[in-house]
């Protein structure tokens, strides 16, 4: 981290010099990735430089996918990392969603530096969130350490997320069956 300007502007100066560049991260991109980062440089240096855009698999995707199907509704993405955003612009963000009932997926949720970023964001979502709202977490999505749990609001052990982990808030038609996290679409049954 903070070494993100530096990579685009050389990969910048790479595909000026007549190379073809890959610059790599995980994820996707176009989702807390270097994409917009890259767009903004070539922009304001007014470059004429081809920049192709090639999709990942975000952590949110990859995360519901491990833990059933809990973004089938309306949902967002809200990043806990206050190094460019401020908090208290996060604050808003979290108490909207929560008003508005999306289903949300927590990137950045804890680190060093914001272990209670998390916890303040679930007290801040039990305005509008019942206490037995599913969560699900997933740790390492996808990587041999992998690891995953189901619980809820109420309920949440804040101590094993990292910055490896993505956490999933439920909306209030979200429930867990069979082990699964389900949000549904909305169809009679």
């Amino acid at each position: 981290m903070c070494k993100e300007i530096e990579r685009c502007q050389a990969a910048i100066e790479l595909a000026q010099a007549g190379h073809n560049v890959a610059l790599i991260s995980s994820g996707d991109a176009g989702i807390y990735g270097m994409a917009g980062l890259v767009l903004e440089l070539v922009n304001k240096q007014q470059l004429d430089i081809e920049v192709r855009l090639i999709p990942g698999m975000t952590a949110s995707i990859a995360a519901a996918s491990l833990l059933g199907a809990p973004l089938m509704h309306d949902f967002c993405h809200i990043s806990l990392s206050d190094l460019l955003t401020p908090w208290p612009v996060i604050e808003k963000r979290i108490v909207a969603a929560g008003e508005a009932d999306f289903v949300i997926c927590f990137y950045n949720p804890r680190s060093r530096g914001r272990e209670g970023h998390l916890a303040r964001a679930f007290t801040l979502l039990a305005a509008s969130k019942s206490a037995d709202t599913p969560v699900g977490v997933v740790k390492s999505a996808g990587r041999k350490k992998q690891e995953k749990w189901l619980t809820t609001l109420g309920e949440m052990d804040f101590a094993p997320v990292d910055m490896t982990s993505l956490v999933i808030v439920g909306n209030k038609a979200t429930y867990i069956d069979n082990g699964l996290m389900i949000t549904p679409r909305g169809y009679a049954l």
